[in-house]
């Protein structure tokens, strides 16, 4: 199983959790109002965090380069999936953006953290398995 592949599976079941906490902890400092806004938060980190670890995994199976492309390029896309998402909820009367901000930032800090624990001791390079011939060729 690829290393992205594996870190998705062993983290994606505390996404609700997370989430849960979120809103409760934003229902009860700002209103509900903040808490949908903190779990929404969540849930654009969680599935940031897995859209990465899929479109890397599947970059490694094609070549380095493709993958060079798609780590460098898939974040600056991902940011910018974040700013959109952002702009469009501040349409919304109910959206708090500092709710938003306040689950972001710790959530993606700790999902970090937690990717660099599970990868310690490894280095990444090591752990793709990139084919050498062109595609479609036997491995």
């Amino acid at each position: 199983m690829a290393p992205e592949s594996e870190l998705i599976r062993r983290i994606a079941p505390f996404a609700l959790p997370v989430a849960v906490i979120a809103f409760a902890t934003g229902t009860l400092i700002g209103g509900t109002d903040a808490g949908l806004s903190a779990a929404i938060a969540i849930a654009v980190v969680t599935l940031n965090f897995v859209a990465h670890g899929w479109s890397l995994a599947l970059a490694a199976q094609i070549s380095p380069m493709i993958l060079y492309a798609v780590g460098l390029g898939g974040f600056v896309v991902r940011l910018g999936v974040i700013v959109a998402v952002i702009a469009l909820l501040q349409q919304t009367e109910w959206f708090s953006i500092a709710a938003f901000i306040a689950a972001l930032v710790p959530c993606t800090v700790a999902l970090l953290v937690v990717e660099m624990k599970m990868l310690s001791g490894r280095m990444q390079a090591d752990l793709w398995t990139v084919p050498t011939g062109p595609p479609g060729a036997p491995r």
